[in-house]
């Protein structure tokens, strides 16, 4: 492979990777960090999302996912009311 064509592959593929993470960060609207208390234990966590909504979903299943054993835990922490919860737009 002479020189030329690789670098000419090397661009195609940083641009294709520049493409996905672009395409991928640009659907995150809103950033939500949320605070759970299950079963005396609090955790936090925070994530991104489409919508403020979104967001905050994500981050309750992600606080609730190291306070919990088990599906039926999960279901039950996640349906919890959050101790609290502060979102801002991206």
């Amino acid at each position: 492979m002479s020189s030329r064509s690789r670098a000419v592959t090397i661009a195609v593929v940083l641009g294709f990777v520049a493409f996905l993470l672009w395409s991928t960060l640009s659907s995150q609207r809103a950033e939500c960090t949320v605070t759970v208390e299950f079963q005396g234990a609090t955790r936090t966590a925070t994530a991104s999302g489409a919508t403020e909504a979104d967001a905050a979903d994500q981050a309750q299943t992600a606080a609730c996912g190291p306070i919990t054993n088990g599906m039926d835990e999960s279901i039950a922490c996640s349906r919890r009311a959050p101790v609290s919860k502060q979102c801002r737009p991206l």
